[in-house]
């Protein structure tokens, strides 16, 4: 399915996989198991995995599976691209596999146009969000663009966001909301920012119930996270109006290499799907068991 039908379909927007990609198993199994959970409830869903993670904690934490696999011996530059290579690789392999559209992060301008060649919607980090050429080069690839707002940024300065956008390309863009710094190592959810950032002009906003969750730096070399929280956060995002939901999610997110705290359990995916897709349709005034 071509992501503009996903975005055009009426339906709660679903974006979802694993932080990052650590193994084809463990991408090629999530896949799975969320293709079909959004089957079943008839959700249209855009698979994420981030083939290199550039705004890790430390340096010492997981960046990427090209970067696992390399020798100590070549540099940071190299190992990044031996991410971005075998991580494209893995993500064409779940659209060719599942059918599915795919995204991922990318964190310079260089990456836009390789990435493009496979994901159907490139992904701008929160860090990045003002980063004007990297907007302007991800624009220029005509793909679909989602920007997570940075969490040191109000609502309405997402506009800038979308004009720089715009200055490039006409979309679909989408923004994201995933929390504000709250004092130290904290996010907080103002959730006027969904009707506010949905006055402007763009094609979906969406809430990152995973990353609003995390505590940045919580844990010293590496962040933390309240995963406990992640299902209200995300039922309330959606009663306030956003038209997509961001979730990160791990088979053993206990064991996972990146963001484990604050990623969702696999299989318990489906039931929080579920809640949301009821209160969407409140919302937008359909009923519970109309498809």
């Amino acid at each position: 399915m071509k992501i503009e039908d996903l975005l055009n379909s009426g339906k709660l927007l679903i974006i979802a996989g694993p932080c990052v990609i650590e193994t084809r198993e463990i991408v090629m199994e999530t896949a799975a198991a969320l293709s079909e959970q959004c089957g079943r409830l008839n959700l249209p869903l855009i698979f994420k995995s981030s083939y290199d993670k550039a705004n890790r904690t430390s340096l010492n934490g997981y960046r990427g599976i090209g970067s696992a696999a390399a020798s100590d011996n070549i540099n940071e530059i190299d190992k990044k691209k031996a991410s971005m290579a075998k991580g494209l690789e893995i993500l064409a392999d779940v659209k060719k596999t599942f059918g599915l559209c795919v995204t991922t992060d990318i964190h310079s301008p260089e990456e836009a146009k390789e990435a493009a060649e496979v994901v159907d919607l490139l992904q701008i980090p929160a860090f990045l969000c003002r980063q004007t050429d990297l907007l302007i080069a991800a624009s220029a690839t005509h793909r679909a663009v989602n920007v997570k707002k940075g969490q040191f940024l109000a609502p309405w300065d997402a506009k800038n966001i979308l004009a720089k956008l715009n200055s490039a390309g006409n979309g679909p863009f989408l923004l994201t909301e995933r929390g504000t710094t709250f004092g130290y190592n904290n996010f907080v959810v103002d959730f006027r920012s969904i009707p506010i950032m949905s006055s402007f002009s763009c094609s979906r906003v969406v809430f990152d119930a995973t990353h609003s969750v995390q505590l940045p730096g919580g844990s010293g070399d590496r962040s933390s996270g309240q995963r406990e929280f992640v299902q209200t956060l995300a039922l309330a995002g959606v009663a306030a109006g956003a038209t997509g939901l961001f979730l990160e999610v791990h088979p053993d997110p206990d064991n996972a290499l990146c963001d484990g705290p604050n990623m969702l359990e696999l299989k318990n995916v489906e039931a929080l799907l579920s809640k949301a897709n009821d209160i969407y349709k409140i919302v937008n005034g359909n009923s519970m068991f109309k498809q």
